[in-house]
């Protein structure tokens, strides 16, 4: 993995010769700090105001791609004329689309029902922040006491089991947080295809540059299918060598600097 700027040229070259870029974001920990309290991270003036200007150009197209719920995601970034998944790529919104991925929609009243049953089981634990998302749910721990963490794994582990071993949902451990998804193979590398297939009709290209960055472990899934040469994979953190990212940035700070040197660039 090479750090992105020691690579600019080449960076450089391959966006100067795209006739059309497609850039893609996740959020949290990407384009916005990541805080104890998922409310809290907000996204920036610089880096809102780089990434409209960047949306304005007749070559760029934006998007965003969160574990968020889309409608709380486009109210966070709150940019018009871009991109917005949600839930891990389980829906899609933004110029000529409209999607919810097949399966997701069946599994909302066992994710209700699960936020209500992890509340109860959690109710003594504080700083547990529980998110039903609608096609999924989270449940954050960052503010939860050391010596408390493992009681929020065994709860939630309790509750989830019966429906993991009924297939009807999984349960995937993540940075400070657990994410309980719907049974399906679906995510943000499939929401990748989607927007870039879609873009293409509209611009009437075949050929696109994607640039994807993230910092998490569903953001592997996006790297996979974002390859050179026709895309840039670019990890936010210090350099990981489990990645598939070819690329990486240091932090959300680079990554605004990225956004006003790539504002350049097109």
């Amino acid at each position: 993995m090479k750090h992105l700027f020691q690579s600019w040229q080449a960076f450089s070259t391959d966006c100067r010769a795209a006739s059309h870029i497609l850039l893609l974001a996740d959020y949290d920990g990407t384009l916005a700090t990541i805080v104890g309290r998922p409310e809290d991270a907000v996204l920036s003036a610089n880096v809102r105001q780089k990434l409209k200007d960047l949306a304005r150009k007749s070559e760029t197209s934006v998007g965003v791609i969160s574990g968020r719920s889309i409608e709380e995601l486009r109210s966070m970034v709150d940019i018009k004329g871009i991109y917005y998944s949600g839930n891990h790529g389980l829906e899609i919104d933004g110029p000529g689309l409209s999607f919810v991925s097949p399966g997701a929609e069946a599994t909302r009243p066992i994710i209700a029902g699960l936020a209500h049953e992890l509340a109860v089981a959690m109710k003594g634990i504080a700083g547990v922040i529980i998110q039903d998302k609608g096609f999924s749910l989270s449940v954050h721990y960052r503010l939860v006491k050391p010596e408390d963490v493992d009681a929020v794994t065994s709860a939630v582990q309790r509750v989830t089991a019966p429906h993991v071993d009924r297939g009807e949902i999984r349960a995937y451990a993540m940075k400070k947080l657990w994410e309980i998804r719907p049974p399906i193979d679906w995510d943000k590398g499939n929401a990748v295809e989607v927007i870039a297939r879609e873009l293409k009709k509209i611009i009437k290209q075949e050929r696109l540059l994607i640039i994807y960055l993230g910092d998490d472990t569903t953001d592997e899934d996006a790297f996979s299918v974002v390859r050179r040469p026709d895309g840039w994979s670019i990890f936010v953190g210090e350099e990981n060598q489990t990645s598939t990212a070819d690329y990486f940035l240091n932090s959300t700070a680079e990554v605004e600097e990225f956004l006003a040197r790539l504002s350049e660039l097109k």
